[in-house]
């Protein structure tokens, strides 16, 4: 009984530090920027007024979604996307790891790589 209780243990484990590794799929599209909140449905993205589109979410470093009102009084590096009226629609608030590699949107506009001969 012991061993079957170890090896439940084990794949528990195992199944939990995969989903610890997970890495967010961001749309090609978004673009990269530093928020902090004003009086929803306002957000500051680079410094510059914004509007948080109608259904717009935040989502967190853990990918869950987060209320506006909870991120007031801090600057945060996110990934965005803007619908057709130019509004924010999706945002992620980025780990450090995720900040440190390029925006989506830049690794599109980045020359692709062709070996010298």
């Amino acid at each position: 009984m012991r061993i079957v209780r170890f090896l439940c243990f084990v794949m528990l484990v195992a199944a939990a530090s995969a989903a610890w590794s997970f890495e967010r799929p961001f749309p090609p599209i978004a673009k990269r920027g530093q928020l902090s909140m004003e009086e929803y449905p306002v957000i500051l993205l680079d410094d510059k007024p914004r509007r948080l589109s109608a259904g717009g979410w935040i989502r967190n470093e853990n990918n869950t979604i987060d209320m506006p009102v909870t991120l007031r009084g801090r600057r945060y590096t996110v990934n965005y996307t803007e619908n057709a009226q130019g509004e924010i629609d999706r945002v992620w608030i980025l780990s450090a790891e995720e900040a440190s590699r390029p925006a989506p949107a830049e690794r599109q506009a980045q020359p692709a790589m062709v070996p010298s001969r």
